[in-house]
């Protein structure tokens, strides 16, 4: 977790404004469980509560700090479905499986919607929608192309084209138009990840902290190892995301850790005249920007292309352009805090949904984790317990391996970025 704790989320907002959290003693010796979780963040403590609301014991072990992963460094943007369009589902996998695909996936933001009221997390929710905004001249063909599909053929009701005369009472920066989905919006992710924690514990999950897992050796009962102790359990999921390091590499493989960058300003005087409504936004680019107000008044941003796995030295200063590119009125703002975090994406960016033997893992929601993570925990202890139809859904879907495994995913992927933000600019 070496990389991810030098993207400096000491200087994060989320963490600036965490509600207090209970901490969470290291393995020690030996512990037995049905249900052993590597990874303290959404989908690990969705899949630990779910367990344990169906009898099953369960241990989470996390390497560092609960939510201290994506889970609490993300742009806390709630945005339906998956990171492929509609369209290309339908093209791709045909009218009917492409249904079930999202209409599973769109089930996430209601889960975690109710999950919240269900539990009383407070985590600055906002069901207040997601606009995504057109760069490109070309942009507002597909995007209606896009509503239509989701409307006729998925049989969601919820999300519209924009003109660009509409999208600017949206957000104020110049779009071409863009989709608008009612059923988008924002949160606090740290404090929903943190209020996760609390009702896992609750319903009778352990949880240890700075306690990282070293092997995992599958079998007949799954063993788990750690620097100062084992757990043997009957399943195992694996939820680390990008962190999963040297653990599992046949499932590590088929994703692609990526930095991004977020900043947020000082308090805003007026920060409803660049988002009015206060929904989440973002952009059509392959390297997408992203942004949305807090709760308190600021702009929250993130964005910004960079090719290698060091951090900028100086992250404020990283993102500033970008964010002054799309919110002139922001030229020298203050930017307080400054922060970064690794996301997993994958080939197809659809996410990584499986199984091997007793160990069961879900990761690479390729930014679209803030929802789809929670999901994806209920769906692996279902799918234990016997019903795995939604799991089968995902499973038959899964991305393959990144070509030439670890070692090559990474200069591939800086090649793809170079040749997509050069499309992105012509």
């Amino acid at each position: 977790m070496s990389f991810n704790d030098g993207l400096g989320f000491s200087n994060s907002y989320y963490l600036a404004t965490a509600h207090q959290a209970a901490t969470h003693p290291a393995l020690a010796g030996e512990a037995e469980a049905d249900l052993v979780v590597v990874g303290g963040g959404c989908t690990g403590l969705a899949a630990a509560l779910y367990a344990a609301r169906r009898g099953l014991s369960a241990v989470v072990l996390e390497g560092g700090r609960v939510g201290w992963g994506a889970s609490g460094r993300n742009g806390g943007l709630i945005i339906p479905g998956l990171r492929k369009s509609a369209g290309d589902l339908v093209r791709v996998y045909g009218a009917e499986r492409a249904k079930a695909l999202l209409e599973l996936a769109f089930q996430a933001r209601d889960l975690v919607v109710d999950l919240i009221a269900e539990v009383g997390i407070d985590c600055d929710l906002k069901t207040t929608g997601h606009f995504l905004g057109a760069i490109k001249a070309s942009d507002p063909r597909w995007m209606e192309a896009e509503a239509r599909c989701l409307t006729d053929v998925i049989g969601y009701p919820h999300a519209r084209f924009l003109s660009s005369v509409e999208a600017r009472a949206v957000v104020d920066t110049p779009y071409h138009g863009g989709l608008f989905d009612e059923g988008g919006g924002h949160l606090h992710p740290l404090n929903y990840t943190l209020g996760l924690a609390r009702a896992a514990v609750a319903a009778g999950v352990t949880i240890h902290e700075n306690t990282k897992v070293t092997k995992v050796q599958n079998g007949a009962r799954v063993r788990v190892e750690t620097d100062a102790g084992v757990v043997t359990a009957r399943h195992a999921v694996l939820a680390g995301d990008a962190l999963l390091e040297g653990v599992a590499p046949a499932v590590h493989s088929a994703i692609m850790p990526v930095a991004n960058y977020i900043v947020a300003t000082a308090s805003l005087a007026d920060p409803r005249a660049l988002i009015p409504g206060d929904a989440a936004v973002s952009d059509s680019r392959f390297v997408v920007n992203y942004y949305r107000l807090t709760a308190d008044g600021r702009m929250l941003f993130g964005g910004g292309e960079r090719y290698t796995p060091a951090a900028p030295a100086d992250i404020a200063a990283f993102v500033r352009p970008y964010l002054e590119a799309v919110f002139p009125a922001l030229r020298s703002a203050a930017l307080p805090y400054a922060w970064g975090g690794l996301v997993s994406v994958t080939q197809t960016r659809l996410p990584h949904v499986g199984r091997q033997g007793e160990v069961w893992f879900a990761h690479g929601y390729s930014g679209m984790g803030v929802v789809l993570s929670t999901l994806a925990g209920k769906l692996l202890v279902d799918a234990i317990a016997g019903e795995t139809d939604q799991f089968d859904l995902f499973a038959a879907v899964a991305p393959p391996p990144f070509p030439g495994g670890v070692a090559l995913r990474g200069p591939l992927h800086v090649l793809g970025m170079l040749w997509y933000a050069l499309r992105d600019r012509l």
